[in-house]
């Protein structure tokens, strides 16, 4: 019995939450059933695309990336699949210098950004915003 490898990893930004599905394969990375190569917005694309370039071509020919994203925008998105990415990767090669590499080019490619939306108050339309008030 031939057992597979896969490796699981997530990654957050904001409210969007990547979840990203590693295995062996020819090179394929694919965000929610969409080709990398097709992804809609160009800059999105670029920012995801930084582990896959930074680890290099004979590492990524080798794997399959399925990332599934929800939540958020745009960007918040692609940061969120850009992290999954970038542990999937760590993690399947399980290469120190190529954590250390992640680390010193862009933190945010292992460790996800802890900063979220702060809850809206009484008083006002928003987190710390207050309601005008008149004396007259």
């Amino acid at each position: 019995m031939s057992t597979k490898r896969i490796v699981l990893t997530s990654g957050k930004r904001k409210t969007a939450i990547a979840r990203a599905t590693t295995k062996a394969g020819r090179g394929r990375i694919r965000i929610n059933s969409i080709p990398l190569e097709v992804y809609p917005s160009e800059l999105a694309r670029m920012k995801i695309q930084e582990p896959l370039v930074l680890a290099g071509d004979e590492v990524v020919k080798s794997l399959d990336i399925t990332v599934n994203v929800f939540g958020g925008g745009i960007i918040g998105q692609a940061d969120a699949a850009r992290t999954a990415v970038g542990r999937a990767i760590v993690k399947w090669t399980q290469d120190p210098e190529l954590r250390s590499k992640f680390m010193h080019y862009d933190r945010s490619i292992l460790v996800a950004d802890s900063r979220r939306r702060e809850d809206k108050k009484p008083g006002g339309p928003g987190a710390r915003a207050r309601y005008q008030k008149s004396y007259r």
